[in-house]
């Protein structure tokens, strides 16, 4: 079976597949880019699609809905369990299909762990549809203007913005370096409770019915003048979340730089982080906003520098996001990345008629000549107590006899005969 497993031991491993080559996957930042559990980008059919999320089922829906948003996003699953994000876009967002294909196709190629990365989407007729990676744990905007347990923590803050700024640059390494609408919704956590920027917000000229003139309070000044959005207006849009995660609440950059400007910078901050944070780095990170947020673009900092000035403020490195986030550990929630054996499978379901089947296809045997491989020094009651245990659970397995059996090898895991 590959390996030498005690029969009473459940057993399963990764299948050693080969990952899916990509054009674009190779490390930026001294960030790990996790793509063997990355699927290659693919093109679904509509019906896959239909199947995945129960024919686009309300209940499925995890973005917001209605009028003002014609762009929905749908949680689905597909055939091999990998739970998807599923954008179905306005009739008249893409008409041009050719463009849509070849902008999912571009943005299909990144792949890196700050992200929650496309994986495929759908041309078919006139429905455009993007795939991407499902993350479980809500929005930033969640997570900071409405928790339910408690805020979010300085440290776990100050994280987000790292992370951010590290999907930023890779970004932008890889020639991708405009993002429409960055906001707080567009920021999505994983199973392990890290931070990752959605890459529905990388696909050029796609009208999402969210553009920065529904919200003038927040909009780049350029993006008021010419209407078109730059590298540097993608900064500033990442100075406003600055302030989100600085305050807890989505305030007008303007408002909050007339407080940074009249020195009141306690008064941009969060009530709730009260002694949980040192002036010094409260007043470094308002700073940093303060730059992002500059009228002329040309005197904001680019991503790169962005990295460097928010990895000397992080702190409690040591600890997993999904503790800091108060979260379970996301170790079960990944299972579904995990290829198993047909046997393993069987065992992860505790399907003791398969697991049989399994094993008498193989060709199960008995530790045949065991007796005679002991010495008479070593030949000891508790031994044949250990011994007998073993023949009468194998005896009842191959009946299927498994209550039996297992009892039997119950005994044996329990008994030290040496």
């Amino acid at each position: 079976m590959g390996g030498r497993c005690s029969k009473y031991t459940i057993c399963w491993w990764q299948s050693n597949l080969k990952p899916t080559d990509l054009e674009s996957s190779d490390l930026e930042n001294g960030v790990k880019n996790d793509k063997d559990c990355i699927p290659g980008f693919s093109e679904y059919s509509l019906e896959q699609l239909k199947v995945a999320t129960s024919g686009f089922s309300v209940d499925n829906i995890v973005s917001e809905h209605g009028e003002k948003a014609p762009n929905v996003v749908y949680r689905g699953k597909l055939d091999n369990d990998r739970f998807i994000a599923v954008k179905r876009f306005n009739k008249s967002a893409w008409p041009d299909s050719r463009q849509f294909l070849e902008e999912a196709k571009l943005v299909g190629q990144l792949r890196n762990d700050r992200l929650a990365n496309l994986i495929g989407c759908c041309c078919d007729g006139n429905e455009r549809l993007l795939v991407a990676e499902f993350m479980p744990n809500e929005t930033l905007a969640k997570h900071l203007f409405h928790w339910d347990a408690q805020p979010m923590k300085w440290a776990m803050r100050l994280r987000v913005a790292l992370y951010l700024a590290q999907a930023l640059d890779y970004c932008s390494s890889k020639g991708r370096a405009l993002y429409h609408d960055l906001n707080a919704y567009r920021v999505l956590f994983d199973q392990d409770g890290n931070p990752r920027l959605s890459c529905f917000g990388l696909m050029k000229n796609s009208r999402d019915g969210k553009s920065y003139s529904t919200n003038l309070a927040f909009t780049p000044p350029e993006y008021m003048r010419t209407g078109r959005v730059t590298p540097e207006s993608v900064v500033y849009s990442f100075g406003t979340l600055l302030l989100d995660l600085l305050s807890g609440k989505h305030i007008p950059p303007s408002h909050a730089l007339d407080l940074i400007r009249g020195k009141n910078f306690l008064m941009v901050m969060d009530s709730c982080l009260e002694g949980h944070f040192s002036n010094d780095d409260g007043i470094e990170l308002v700073r940093l906003a303060s730059r992002c947020l500059q009228y002329e673009a040309r005197e904001r900092p680019n991503p790169k520098s962005l990295v460097t000035a928010l990895t000397s403020l992080q702190k409690e490195t040591e600890v997993p996001s999904y503790t800091l986030m108060g979260i379970s550990s996301g170790t079960a929630s990944s299972a579904q990345s995990l290829i198993l054996t047909p046997l393993g499978d069987a065992c992860s379901r505790m399907d003791l008629t398969a697991i049989h089947e399994i094993l008498e296809k193989v060709g199960y045997k008995d530790d045949e000549g065991i007796a005679n491989e002991l010495s008479f020094q070593m030949w000891t009651n508790q031994m044949q107590e250990t011994l007998n245990s073993k023949k009468h659970g194998d005896t009842a397995f191959r009946a299927k006899d498994f209550s039996t059996a297992i009892d039997c090898y119950t005994q044996v895991s329990h008994q030290d005969p040496f």
